[in-house]
């Protein structure tokens, strides 16, 4: 039997959403399709597990013209191998993973290095709601408002030095709750990183929750990160490290197939993925034949971050 690594397999290839509720869980739960069958008009719906609120002050400046994704396919319809490559592995094999305590390790080029709690790090008097647009690689689009602090705000609390040219995220290494960590999909823990000046940038996020409630774990409880112009996987979750660095860090996708993954990653339809083109995505939740629509240079966010890359060859630094 040939087994295919996430890397070789096509966008063509991964079931849209509307298809994963409309047949492949259906029919899975035969108690729910014998249920359905038998009462007309009975609605079958994914199970869902109770989640804290979280009060965050709506921010206006970030907002986009779309309706949110409806938060059934942004919880069920999830990149997250560390529990699975399936997009319904994660909210399937998460169910029982606990991020409480949690903690992270800040090291590297600053003056306060050091173990911090989650609530150290987040201050729930600084929690904000933004609306963003999230792109993923493999071509499909949702739009979420998120739940966090900007990460600029909690990476000065550390006092990075001058030499902190990059910022390095570390995701939960643990076999034991994370189980797709037991196969080598990928070099595990997985490891992302950014330039200090995109750290910092007021868009990019801290996360920790969305839809008015904390993150599921499916969706990288109890921390992770948005960047809101790049491909989705630059968006690393169930964080436990940050390194702030002076040399470019290595990173999970790039080091896995860096040919079709750069360190940059930013939404850039003028350059395609080896095997794809990136010209155009599909909205999730738009129905089954919701036509593609054309990719946004840096998703939209062009107007705030395009300074960010003067002066570079984005085909190269891609």
């Amino acid at each position: 039997m040939l087994i295919k690594r996430p890397a070789d397999i096509a966008p063509s290839e991964i079931t849209q959403p509307e298809l994963y509720f409309g047949r492949r869980r259906f029919l899975r739960d035969s108690a729910g399709a014998v249920l359905v069958a038998t009462m007309p008009g009975l609605a079958w719906a994914p199970p869902t597990l109770a989640a804290a609120k979280l009060a965050a002050t709506k921010n206006p400046d970030y907002v986009v013209d779309d309706d949110p994704t409806p938060k059934k396919y942004v919880t069920t319809y999830n990149n997250f191998y560390e529990f699975g490559t399936g997009k319904d592995d994660p909210v399937e094999n998460a169910k029982d993973f606990n991020p409480k305590p949690w903690s992270v390790v800040v090291s590297g080029e600053c003056e306060k290095p050091g173990r911090y709690h989650f609530e150290d790090i987040i201050k729930p008097s600084e929690l904000e709601e933004r609306i963003y647009r999230f792109r993923c690689v493999e071509a499909w689009s949702m739009v979420v408002p998120w739940i966090g602090v900007p990460l600029a705000t909690v990476l000065k609390r550390f006092n990075p030095t001058a030499k902190a040219k990059y910022v390095a995220f570390e995701t939960l290494y643990d076999p034991k709750r994370m189980p797709g960590q037991r196969r080598p999909v990928l070099n595990w823990p997985y490891v992302e990183g950014l330039r200090i000046d995109e750290a910092m940038h007021p868009l990019t996020l801290l996360t920790v929750g969305l839809y008015g409630e904390e993150l599921p774990n499916q969706n990288g409880a109890p921390i992770r990160l948005i960047v809101p112009w790049k491909y989705g996987f630059k968006s690393i979750k169930s964080i436990v490290r940050i390194k702030f660095t002076e040399k470019q860090p290595p990173t999970t996708w790039n080091d896995s197939a860096p040919q079709e993954y750069g360190f940059y990653s930013n939404v850039n339809p003028q350059v395609d993925h080896p095997r794809w083109s990136q010209r155009k995505e599909r909205k999730v939740g738009g129905g089954f034949f919701s036509p593609k629509v054309p990719t946004l240079k840096f998703n939209g966010y062009a107007e705030q971050v395009a300074a960010l890359y003067t002066g570079m060859d984005l085909v190269k630094f891609y």
